[in-house]
């Protein structure tokens, strides 16, 4: 169709000016060599596994060679660079991989990184509504007429906001004012602390961050309960293109291989995922890390495996609030070496 085609030239073209700006070089040939390419959006909690990994050699005794790792900002811009080859495999969230899949037949997810929506709805300290242990129908509705932050349109930032205001009859797009404000939580909860925004939607550890600051609060976390519809969904993954896991794929094995030593790692070792996690987050205010040391073991995956339950969970969550047309097939967008 030459609505995919253009797609596709526009996605090449942002992917490779992207990363040029990123990496300060032009984009990787992703086919040459035996460098494997890992883009991510940020350093939000769910790359912390990467770090990991790369942290205790994990990668390179599996064999991995990494090139560089740029922070792009958006699922957008981590898709447009999967389009355009300059990487070989992306660290989203699971809206990035439909986003894709939907203007990408060949789109595959290779692999598990958090099992909770890990995106928070953080209140400012000048924020007007009922308190977190309102009811849920009440929180959503106090966020209505609001100037709320998010990382970047088409996100699982505004795709949480999205769903909240549905379940109450609202359109978040048209009864709330969405603030692009990119992907640096110390950006984003500046923007909140000067007015810009009233309330943010961002990844964990903005929320912690806010609170130990002492300029917002959670208010609305799927991660904690909050929202009983979510709770176990598949949120955090990796995801590539057929073409490139063809090229790679015992890279990509290897690759996941890493991942899970270093998903067991934070599950059997927690103080020394601890003192990890204080490096991986540097400059975050102590009580902040405390706080998600807390709740990591509870929303890490087991390993890359992609449990159809955690699935089937994400694309329920996508298809009620209009973020998917069709419904993603299991065995046609999981890659099926990371088949439950």
């Amino acid at each position: 169709m030459n609505g995919k085609k253009s797609f596709r030239a526009s996605a090449a073209i942002a992917g490779i000016i992207t990363l040029a700006a990123a990496s300060g070089c032009s984009s990787a040939n992703s086919s040459g060599g035996d460098v494997l390419n890992v883009g991510q959006i940020s350093d939000s909690v769910a790359f912390f596994p990467l770090y990991v990994a790369e942290e205790q050699g994990f990668f390179d005794e599996e064999g991995v060679t990494l090139g560089e790792r740029p922070r792009l900002g958006t699922g957008a811009k981590l898709a447009a660079a999967l389009t355009s080859g300059s990487i070989d495999v992306g660290a989203g969230v699971i809206t990035d991989a439909f986003n894709l899949a939907e203007n990408n037949s060949d789109a595959m997810i290779t692999g598990s990184l958090v099992t909770e929506y890990y995106v928070d709805v953080i209140a400012g300290d000048g924020f007007e509504g009922p308190g977190s242990d309102a009811p849920l129908e009440d929180r959503i509705r106090a966020l209505e007429g609001k100037k709320i932050g998010i990382t970047g349109p088409g996100s699982g930032t505004e795709a949480l906001l999205i769903y909240l205001f549905n379940q109450v009859g609202l359109d978040a797009k048209k009864d709330a004012t969405l603030v692009n404000l990119g992907a640096v939580s110390s950006s984003a909860i500046g923007a909140m602390s000067s007015g810009q925004v009233d309330a943010l939607a961002f990844f964990q550890p903005a929320g912690q961050m806010a609170e130990a600051e002492g300029v917002g609060e959670i208010y609305i976390s799927p991660q904690r309960g909050d929202v009983p519809n979510m709770t176990g969904s598949l949120h955090g993954v990796l995801f590539s293109t057929g073409d490139l896991i063809e090229a790679k794929g015992e890279q990509v094995d290897a690759f996941n291989a890493g991942i899970d030593r270093a998903l067991e790692f934070i599950a059997d070792n927690p103080d020394e995922s601890a003192e990890l996690l204080t490096s991986y987050l540097e400059g975050t205010d102590p009580a902040a890390v405390k706080a998600l040391e807390q709740i990591l073991p509870q929303e890490m995956a087991a390993s890359t495996a992609v449990e159809r339950s955690a699935f089937d969970t994400a694309v329920e969550f996508h298809n009620e609030s209009g973020l998917i047309g069709d419904r993603p097939d299991y065995s046609e967008v999981v890659w099926d070496s990371v088949r439950d």
